[in-house]
């Protein structure tokens, strides 16, 4: 049976930049081996399964894929599938206004908005499914450093410590001294993220018009070094509230990963506080498509 699918570059508006992904537009009849097992061909970050929604009110259900495991909720995969479901389905109304998109995810349902300009790149934004929380103690600072090949000197700054925290996908955040500490890391030093534990995402603060500068690892999910990764940003919003909480209101902050990678990306980070306190946050940014074909099984 011949599957059609596609490939996209998101978070990023330049083709052969930003973090792959593979979509299938249609994976009625795949079982669970069989689309991790086209993941591990694909063998890009994550591949996304697209199918009918359980609730004929959504836009269609989702499933994620990394070339080792599953994944209940991933940011990449979610802007790109939002932003190309809505261009196939409904591309001049795209052209003339932001579409709303309901995707069902293992994590729940995932509100979407895409956009598309002319001129522009594809682009979407979705609300987190639920509000980040920390679900673990950290390692060691010296764990961590002998981890990345690093010295205990290079992990932390200003009131930025470790911490583990989840939106859906469970993250060690370990905060670097600088640009210059993230570009040190040793991506092979240790197998992060095996036996089901938590990827690695190491962050400093930035530049060249971003806030923080990251890198993101988990061999133990089939991942080496991440492009871009979503699903630690939108963990990420609960680092910031609890290391450098913003003032109430609506904030954006941005989020380069990927350039030690050759593959640079841009995350944006949607925050809204009131009270004190975290209401909801957004991750967004643009997707190119760059290659259609099928798949013969």
């Amino acid at each position: 049976m011949r599957r059609a699918y596609r490939l996209l570059d998101v978070f990023t508006e330049t083709p052969l930049a930003g973090n792959p992904l593979a979509v299938f537009l249609d994976a009625v009849g795949l079982d669970d081996g069989g689309m991790q097992a086209i993941a591990g061909e694909f063998n890009l970050s994550e591949t996304v399964f697209v199918f009918a929604p359980r609730d004929p009110v959504n836009t269609a259900a989702i499933r994620i894929f990394t070339p080792g495991r599953e994944l209940p909720f991933a940011g990449h995969p979610t802007v790109g599938a939002a932003a190309l479901i809505a261009d196939l389905r409904a591309p001049q109304m795209l052209a003339a206004q932001d579409l709303r998109l309901v995707l069902e995810e293992r994590v729940g349902d995932v509100v979407c908005v895409a956009r598309h300009r002319r001129g522009q790149a594809l682009a979407a934004s979705f609300t987190l499914p639920r509000l980040p929380q920390e679900v673990a103690a950290p390692p060691s600072v010296e764990e961590i450093a002998a981890g990345l090949g690093l010295a205990p000197a290079d992990v932390g700054f200003g009131a930025h410590r470790p911490v583990v925290y989840s939106a859906g996908a469970d993250f060690l955040f370990a905060p670097l001294s600088g640009v210059e500490a993230l570009g040190r890391i040793d991506p092979d030093r240790r197998r992060w993220g095996a036996d089901q534990g938590s990827a690695i995402f190491c962050y400093a603060p930035g530049g060249d018009g971003a806030d923080y500068r990251a890198r993101m690892f988990a061999a133990g999910w089939g991942i080496r070094e991440d492009p871009a990764t979503g699903s630690a940003a939108a963990a990420f919003a609960g680092v910031l509230m609890r290391f450098a909480p913003p003032a109430d209101g609506d904030h954006t902050v941005v989020i380069d990963q990927g350039v030690e990678m050759g593959r640079p990306s841009r995350i944006a980070l949607g925050l809204e506080v009131e009270s004190g306190a975290l209401r909801a946050a957004t991750i967004g940014g643009s997707a190119v498509l760059i290659a259609e074909g099928t798949l013969d099984l």
